[in-house]
């Protein structure tokens, strides 16, 4: 339900829409409508949001928001991201109340994975 003045969507660009789309599925389970050859978008992952075909890509050191995921077993999360074709740009680390590692997505956009213990 969509909720008055609530995040609802997000998008990014991605340089390649058919391998994005494969890590996602790969690493997080997600599913993906397309939307002609330059869009497509995903439901039920949080937020919901979507792909655009572009050369740009969204990184902290660029000023591009950070989206975070959560994971009960972060050991596990980031073996699949590098199984995957994502690449480790932050090692695990640890912040009051947990740890966190940054990653970017085959078209280079940057996302982190948090759990409250490295288990």
């Amino acid at each position: 339900m969509n909720q008055h003045e609530k995040l609802n969507y997000v998008e990014f660009g991605a340089r390649d829409l058919d391998t994005t789309k494969s890590f996602f599925t790969s690493v997080f389970g997600w599913e993906f409508v397309d939307y002609g050859p330059d869009y497509t978008a995903f439901t039920n992952q949080g937020l919901d949001g979507g792909f655009f075909n572009a050369d740009c890509c969204s990184q902290t050191a660029k000023g591009g928001a950070l989206l975070v995921f959560y994971s009960k077993d972060i050991k596990a999360t980031l073996d699949k991201v590098v199984q995957s074709g994502g690449q480790i740009v932050r090692p695990i680390f640890e912040f009051p109340g947990g740890c966190r590692f940054h990653f970017l997505e085959p078209s280079g956009n940057e996302f982190a994975v948090w759990s409250e213990t490295q288990t």
